[in-house]
């Protein structure tokens, strides 16, 4: 029998998390002279008081979303994918190579093999060390951080010595043909007479990655497979015991969240920068851990943790323009909210379990 009820677990505990991180950040931003209300204020406005602030808010979010979803996946069947940054960058080469090279009479057929070329490539970053902890026992953090490394390296090679247009000093692809430029939500909502502005990089990957958290809900919690991944992360003897195979469900799990992972890049390669670039993930990857911490593996909570994130990146960032205030400390904050969501979550949880345990009793 679970302690607490399942809102005070899904929206309580983060709730807490997130005032103690802001508690903490404005004496922080008081500590260097600053006004934290004015800092909140201007940070509300930046990111949601226009639909210029919006767009950058959903365009970081749908970053995060993928890289979310990807961790949630894994963390199902509990492993830790830490390597959603070099899956992001492999998926972003397979977004390139399927739009250089296949001449696309439209944007749309051109975004579903698209996001089908970045999922097969970041699944295909992500099977090596599901192989390797599936038959080797090679731990999945280990390996999966050590491919973020050589997935940068590798992107590196590819941009400079191959795909780098002659003459270009750039260490970037040709600029994608005009045919697969994906509409911005300012070409979506202008038909049904919403303005938007058409300065913000939020395009219709958006409904993509809302479409992946739908299509990860039905899996995880509608499908025999999810059962398997779920019962196999809940217990892995217990899993054996009912015939389920650890390789086949470390495997698929961990194929799926770098399918994820990849699929990030039809936003920021195909969707935003519309060529490869070098360091497009821009940490999305790392981001997306906290996410699925946040978002208790849920896609609906996932999606609430990358709006979130989406605020905190793009609120940021008008700090760092319009105030003295650093844009390192800008990333202290954000390490805050990380921190008391994540790896501090227990220093939450155990006090309310016990408030919740103490009312229990009361009443019994």
């Amino acid at each position: 029998m679970d302690v607490m009820p399942k809102w005070a677990d899904v929206v309580l505990i983060p709730l807490i998390s997130l005032i103690l991180a802001a508690l903490l950040s404005a004496l922080v931003i008081l500590g260097i002279g600053e006004d934290p209300v004015a800092a909140v204020k201007l940070m509300v406005s930046g990111a949601l008081g226009s639909t210029y602030g919006w767009g950058y808010t959903l365009y970081y979010a749908t970053n995060f979303l993928f890289t979310g979803l990807a961790v949630a996946v894994a963390f199902h069947a509990r492993m830790f994918n830490i390597g959603g940054e070099g899956q992001a960058m492999l998926g972003g080469l397979g977004v390139a190579l399927v739009c250089l090279y296949i001449p696309w009479p439209h944007w749309s057929l051109a975004l579903i093999f698209a996001a089908l070329g970045s999922a097969i490539f970041g699944a295909a970053w992500a099977a090596i060390p599901a192989y390797l902890q599936a038959k080797r026992g090679s731990h999945i953090v280990i390996t999966t951080i050590m491919f973020n490394f050589i997935a940068a390296a590798l992107l590196n090679y590819v941009l400079v010595n191959l795909l780098r247009p002659v003459g270009s000093m750039d260490p970037a692809s040709a600029r994608f043909p005009e045919a697969v430029h994906l509409p911005t939500l300012h070409d979506i909502l202008a038909p049904f007479g919403i303005a938007f502005s058409k300065a913000a990089p939020a395009n219709v990957s958006f409904l993509v990655a809302i479409a992946a958290c739908v299509a990860v809900w039905l899996l995880i919690w509608r499908t025999r497979l999810g059962y398997e991944i779920r019962a196999y992360g809940h217990s892995e003897t217990g899993a054996l015991y009912a015939g389920i195979s650890p390789v086949k469900i470390t495997m698929i799990a961990m194929l799926i969240s770098g399918g994820l992972a990849g699929m990030m890049a039809t936003n920021n390669v195909m969707g935003e920068a519309e060529r490869l670039v070098l360091n497009s993930t821009e940490g999305a990857g790392f981001i997306g851990i906290a996410v699925a911490l946040m978002g208790r593996s849920h896609p609906f909570g996932v999606f609430l943790a990358a709006i979130l994130f989406g605020f905190l990146y793009q609120g940021g960032a008008e700090l760092a323009l319009w105030t003295s205030i650093p844009r390192e400390l800008i990333v202290v904050i954000q390490a805050l909210v990380i921190l008391f969501t994540g790896a501090l979550d227990n220093m939450v949880r155990m006090p309310i379990e016990k408030l919740f345990l103490m009312l229990r009793r009361g009443k019994a």
